[in-house]
Formats: structure tokens, C-alpha cells, sequence
């Protein structure tokens, strides 16, 4: 499968990856009445909020511990207790997540020993759980920061059970979205949880805090997610479902502390990969069959994939996502014929990438993007709204995926997991190539070329 490069270079022109806070950030929004917290500079902070807030459309309660020169050089302890006291005046969060930035983790600040030390002294903060997780900027990418959050929530709000006297609530199931999901497939995969008469957890759960709808009233913290008093339940979880590779240390972690199987989905996007996820639901379930509007979506789904085959058949793409992301869509699409001619991801931390149906799989930017793309003659381009730039350079069309999606509206909307995403994402395809105006030459048919003095618009002269 694909072999991992890592080019050599000082600078990255055209940045592909978004930073391991930020993604930490966007885990931790997935917890109600959440508020996240940068333990760093305030340019850091407004740098995450912005992108997010052009990619979701809506207010993110983003806030920062403000570090400047003299609290950089002197420990930022009274800065993190500063910020908490204030949240807890301003916003009454009744979760705080902390991320590391680069400048705290380069000053090397001891963040989890300052944290006990302030609870120790505070006790007006016991109302609030507070979770920190190490995000520098400088390893990783937003993926290995939403694992990371999710990982530091797991380890700090799950209690773990004696396998004695362990409760199961029978019809109880984990599952753990990764970072590549989007509020609209976070709830797609609960619906089909829910069809075999299954109750989810989701965590972090992005479906109800961040998929766009008019509150009430504003407050500043999450308007949703994963419920602070369902979280230390799911040890009393049947079993604990990984959606996404990144998300396997997570899911082990959950796992010991509540004595159950643990399996990871590395995708739930193809007609293979759901499948496998409905048959681990059927044995979960106890059922001998799946319901008949799930059968429904499954045999609309192989109607799609005969439609769209006639255009997915030797198609040529190139790839630039996260690595849980890349491989969903690219086995999709090898499934239907296509092909992979480039593949550039943002870490090398995910096991999954040697597992992408590609020759090779970079961790670069966007340049890497282009140059693969021209080297591989592919016709479409998949990547987030910045891949725009290399969409116009090279005359191709794009199949916005990822994050950021700052340039189109619903980008919380898109879903492309389960049988009825994978049909949409197939048409999705099938319909950017139709929209490419296609000029056939003689060649295209196994004829030899024209040549190039006798080639004109009109009818062909030939001499004697």
C-alpha cells in the first residue's frame, strides 16, 4: 500500500495541516456547556477561533490564558487560574478544556502539576470539571489533537469499574467519532445505531453542539454535546466502538476502565466498511437481520455505485486530507475503480496511512498537492477549501473535504459515512466529472493522432 515520504524542506508555502490545538479545541466543544481554554499567547487563540468560526458559520466560545514575555519566563500558573475564575464569572462552563500551545510547551511548563495545585487551593472551582491535554503546535496536526482530547477526557471523567461487580447496561454502546467527522455524519452514524435498538454515546459529539441551529438565548459556552453526566456511564458501556484509526488509544483506554471489547472502524464510508459496521451491530444487537429501511439505504447505495461507476472507472485523483479522512474516501474509491496518483497528509502518527490505497503518501502541503497532481495527470482534486488555489492552477475541479471549508455554506451538512452518505459522496463524484467539458480525440478510441498540420475545427482535409 502506500509508502510514507517526508520531504525535506525549511518552509511550507502553501500549509495543507491545521494545528493540534486547534483540533483539541473543536473536541472538547463537543462536551455540553463546554468551554475550551489556550493555555498560550492570544494570537494563537485568535488564529483557531477564526477558522473556525468561517468554517461552522457560528459563535465559538474560544477563550485564551493570554501569556505574555513576563508570564512566559516566570510560569503561566496564575494565568490558567486567572482564566478559570473569569469563565466561571462570566460564562458558568461546567466543563474547561485545556490545550497547550507551543510557546507554554517550549517554556516547558508543568500545566497538570499547576492544575492540581490550583483545585487543591480552590475549592469554588470543584463545580467545574476541568481536563487538560498536551497540543503543541509544533507536533502533530489537528487530528492528533482531537485524539488527544478525547483521550485526556477519557482519562480524567471515566472512573474505572471492578470487573466484579461491573454494571452492563445491555443496550449501551460507545462510540468514539474522529476528528474527519462531521456534525451531520456524527448523527448519521448514531441513527444507525439507534435503528437496532442500541442507545449512543457519542464522544466528543459534534452533532448537537456545532451542526448549526438557533439557540434560545446566547451563552458563552457549547449550545450541546456529549452530556457531562453520560460520560463517567460509559464504563458501564456493552462495548466501545472506535470510528477512525487516530481514536484507537481512546477507545483502549475506555475499554480497560470499563471491562468490554473494543473494536476500531478505521472507516464508514464504502459499501465493505459499512457493512462491517452493521454486522457489528447486528451481533451487539442480537439480531438475526438488519431492519428493513437500513436494507433499504444498502440496496440504494449498490443502485448508486452501478450509476456511478461509468464515471469513477479509471478516474484520477489526487488527495490531500487528514489521514483518517484520506483513507475513508480513497478505499471508497478504489472500491468503484479510481485511483489514487497523489495522496498528501498532515502526520505521520496514524497507523492508517500505510493502509491508503496509494504508491505513496506524503506529509506536506498543498504544493505537494500540485506537483503530484500535474506528475499523475489526475482530472479531480480532493481537499479543503484551500486547495482551491491548486484547483485554479491546474484547471481541475474540487471535491471540498476536511477542515477548513471557508468558501462554501454547510460544511457542518456534508456527510459522507454510512449507506446513505457514501451514495451522496459517490454522486458527489460521478457529478464533478460530468461537469468537466470532455473533447473527444481519435486517440481516445485507439485510433492513431491526427497530426498536428492536418488538426483544425472543421472538417478534415485529406491530401492526396
Amino acid at each position: 500500500m502506500a509508502r510514507l515520504i517526508r520531504p525535506r524542506r525549511a518552509v511550507s508555502t502553501n500549509p495543507l495541516k491545521s494545528s493540534a490545538p486547534l483540533g483539541a479545541a473543536m473536541a472538547y466543544l463537543g462536551i455540553e456547556g463546554a468551554v475550551p481554554l489556550f493555555h498560550g499567547a492570544q494570537g494563537c487563540t485568535a488564529f483557531a477561533m477564526v477558522h473556525m468560526v468561517r468554517h461552522f458559520r457560528e459563535a465559538i466560545p474560544l477563550q485564551t490564558t493570554a501569556m505574555n514575555e513576563v508570564s512566559t519566563i516566570l510560569g503561566g500558573a496564575d494565568q490558567i487560574e486567572e482564566a478559570i475564575a473569569n469563565l466561571k464569572t462570566k460564562a458558568a462552563p461546567r466543563f474547561i478544556g485545556i490545550a497547550s500551545t507551543a510557546l507554554t510547551e517550549t517554556s516547558g511548563d508543568d500545566i497538570a502539576g499547576d492544575l492540581q495545585d490550583i483545585r487543591a487551593r480552590r475549592p469554588d472551582f470543584d463545580d467545574v470539571r476541568i481536563v487538560y491535554a498536551s497540543t503543541p503546535d509544533f507536533e502533530g496536526a489537528l487530528e492528533d489533537g482531537w485524539a488527544k482530547a478525547a483521550t485526556a477526557i477519557v482519562d480524567a471523567l471515566v472512573p474505572p469499574a471492578e470487573p466484579c461487580r461491573r454494571e452492563v447496561e445491555p443496550h449501551q454502546v460507545n462510540i468514539l467519532p474522529a476528528a474527519c467527522l462531521t456534525p451531520a455524519e456524527v448523527e448519521e452514524i448514531a441513527h444507525l445505531v439507534r435503528a437496532f435498538g442500541l442507545t449512543p454515546i457519542m464522544l466528543p459529539d459534534l452533532s448537537t453542539s456545532l451542526d448549526g441551529h438557533l439557540a434560545e438565548d446566547w451563552s458563552g459556552r457549547s449550545l450541546g454535546g456529549t452530556p457531562l453526566d453520560a460520560i463517567p456511564a460509559m464504563a458501564r458501556s456493552k462495548a466501545t466502538f472506535a470510528i477512525g484509526e487516530s481514536m484507537a488509544e481512546a477507545a483502549t483506554l475506555l475499554g480497560d476502565r470499563g471491562h468490554m471489547p473494543v473494536r476500531v472502524f478505521p472507516a464508514l464510508t464504502g459499501l465493505t466498511a459499512v457493512d462491517a459496521f452493521v454486522s457489528a451491530l447486528m451481533g451487539l444487537a442480537g439480531a438475526t437481520d438488519a431492519p428493513a429501511a437500513i436494507k433499504r439505504d444498502r440496496a440504494r447505495l449498490q443502485d448508486a455505485m452501478l450509476d456511478a461507476h461509468f464515471h469513477t472507472g479509471g478516474l484520477r485523483y489526487a488527495i490531500a486530507a487528514e489521514p483518517d479522512l484520506a483513507y475513508a474516501l480513497s478505499t471508497a474509491l478504489e472500491s468503484m475503480g479510481a485511483e489514487a496518483v497523489c495522496c498528501v497528509t498532515t502526520s505521520a502518527a496514524n497507523p492508517i496511512i500505510d493502509l491508503i490505497p496509494a504508491d505513496e503518501a506524503t506529509v506536506g502541503d498543498l504544493g505537494d498537492l500540485e506537483a503530484g497532481a500535474r506528475a499523475g495527470g489526475a482530472t479531480l482534486l480532493i481537499a479543503h477549501a484551500h486547495g482551491r488555489h491548486v484547483a485554479a492552477a491546474l484547471g481541475l475541479p474540487l471535491l471540498r473535504a476536511g477542515f477548513p471549508i471557508n468558501d462554501r455554506l454547510g460544511a457542518q451538512d456534508a456527510c459522507r459515512v454510512g449507506y446513505r452518505g457514501t451514495r451522496a459522496f459517490l454522486f458527489e463524484v460521478a457529478n464533478a466529472v460530468l461537469a468537466q467539458s470532455h473533447q473527444p480525440r481519435p486517440e481516445a478510441f485507439g485510433a492513431a493522432p491526427i497530426s498536428p498540420e492536418f488538426e483544425h475545427d472543421g472538417p478534415q482535409i485529406v491530401p492526396h
